[in-house]
C-alpha cells in the first residue's frame, strides 16, 4: 500500500512517460507535487523502488521505469492526483473504532486497532505508510473514535516517559490542545511524535529530550493526524 504523496509520484511518472518517453526531472517531480525540496522525492522514489513498483537503472541520468502500478488503480483514476493533504490508512467500518456503551454495560472484549507502521520520536521520517497488521487493545485504554497504533523509533520523548520501540495508540483527529503528544505530519511528507505547542500562527513541535531542538513551523506546513491516548510497552 502506498502513501499519497508515493501514490501521486509514480502516477506522475507513468504519465510523463507515457506522454514524453523519458521520466520528469526531480525539479518536475518537486513543483507537480509542491514539496519545498527535492530531498523529499529523493524519499519518495526510494521507498516506491523498495516496493517494487519503479526500477532505477544505472549509469543513466533520470533513468526511471515503472514496474508495475498499484493493484486498486482503476482506468478512471486521475492521473496525477495533487490535492495536499494525508491521512492514514485506517480501515473504515468497525476496526479501530470505540462504540458507545449504553448506561450499564461493560465492554470488556479486546477492539482490535490496525497498526500502521512506525513513527519517529527523533528525526522525522517518511509519513505514515501502510496498515501491516492488527494488535487487540483492552477498550479502557481507548477513548471514543477511530484509533491507530503505531512502532516508535527513537529516544526524543523518553522524557514523556514514551521509549524506542513502543507502542503508541493514537486517536485520529485533525486538531489538538498545546501541550498534547501528537502525530504531525511536516510538509505533507514526514511524520513525528512531538509535543505540539502554538505560539501565535506558529506550531512548534517540542521533543521531551534536551538533546533535541524544538522545531517552529508555519501553520501551512504541519497537519495533525492524531493525539496519543495510551501505550504498550514489552519487556
Amino acid at each position: 500500500m502506498l502513501t499519497r504523496k508515493q501514490h501521486e509520484l509514480l502516477m506522475f511518472i507513468h504519465e510523463r512517460l507515457k506522454e514524453a518517453g523519458v521520466p520528469p526531472s526531480f525539479d518536475e517531480m518537486k513543483d507537480a507535487l509542491d514539496l519545498r525540496s527535492k530531498s523529499g522525492i529523493h524519499r519518495l522514489i526510494k521507498a516506491l523502488e523498495e516496493r517494487g513498483f519503479i526500477k532505477r537503472l544505472p549509469n543513466r541520468a533520470r533513468a526511471i521505469e515503472v514496474v508495475r502500478m498499484p493493484e486498486s488503480m482503476t482506468p478512471a483514476a486521475p492521473p496525477a492526483p495533487r490535492a495536499r493533504g494525508f491521512s492514514p490508512s485506517v480501515i473504515e467500518g468497525s476496526l479501530g473504532r470505540v462504540r458507545p456503551v449504553a448506561e450499564g454495560e461493560s465492554l470488556t472484549e479486546p477492539v482490535v486497532v490496525p497498526m500502521m507502521g512506525r513513527i519517529a520520536a527523533g528525526v522525522p521520517i517518511d509519513a505514515i505508510q501502510n496498515h501491516s497488521h492488527s494488535i487487540p487493545i483492552p477498550p479502557d485504554m481507548l477513548s471514543p473514535g477511530e484509533h491507530f497504533a503505531l512502532e516508535v523509533r527513537g529516544d526524543s520523548m523518553i522524557e514523556a516517559g514514551i521509549l524506542d520501540g513502543d507502542t503508541v495508540l493514537i486517536r485520529r483527529g485533525d486538531s489538538a490542545d498545546t501541550g498534547d503528544i501528537v502525530v504531525a505530519l511536516v510538509d505533507e511528507e514526514e511524520a513525528t511524535l512531538k509535543r505540539i505547542r502554538k505560539k501565535g500562527a506558529s506550531i512548534a513541535l517540542e521533543a521531551a529530550n534536551p538533546a533535541y531542538e524544538t522545531r517552529i513551523f508555519g501553520p501551512d506546513r504541519v497537519r495533525i493526524q492524531g493525539r496519543l491516548v495510551g501505550l504498550l510497552r514489552r519487556y
